[in-house]
């Protein structure tokens, strides 16, 4: 319910808005099944703006677990049922890959930003393993995402767009 509150009623028309996100290819995300989108990651805005984009499905994020750290944000992406990653080691982030590919299984869209974080000058960088792990452990297919302007409208060192 707090999901397609936050996504129909209150962040997700004022986010149309602001940003008027643009989608092309969206007819490769499956109407019902596993699928794990795999997105660059250029801005928080990311994580707001991917899921408001897919049309009738909730996307389970995987998101760092610092996230988490404050009251107000655990309750925000607990309630956007977002998975907690510990990003100190590989083995520490195997619980949440875990989660993912159990999500997975049950047949939801789980969205991972294969480098691990986001970029601090707008380019692209090398990805980590855990989206190939899922996929190959959870057999779903990988759609890659490329997510492109949310980087000018909020750098990396910025808190606010």
């Amino acid at each position: 319910m707090f999901w397609w509150l936050m996504k129909n009623v209150f962040l997700g028309p004022l986010l149309r808005l602001l940003y008027r996100p643009r989608v092309i290819g969206l007819e490769n995300i499956p109407t019902d099944g596993p699928a794990l989108l795999a997105a660059n990651h250029q801005s928080f805005l990311d994580d707001l703006l991917l899921p408001l984009v897919v049309p009738k499905r909730k996307v389970v994020f995987l998101a760092k677990a610092e996230y988490f750290d404050k009251w107000y944000l655990r309750w925000f992406f607990k309630g956007a049922n977002v998975i907690p990653v510990r990003r100190q080691s590989s083995s520490a982030a195997e619980a949440a890959l875990q989660a993912g590919v159990q999500a997975l299984r049950e047949g939801k869209i789980v969205g991972i930003f294969p480098e691990g974080t986001r970029s601090p000058d707008g380019r692209l960088y090398r990805g980590k393993t855990g989206v190939a792990r899922m996929a190959l452990e959870a057999r779903a297919p990988v759609i890659p995402v490329s997510i492109s302007g949310t980087f000018e409208a909020m750098p990396y060192d910025r808190k606010l767009p």
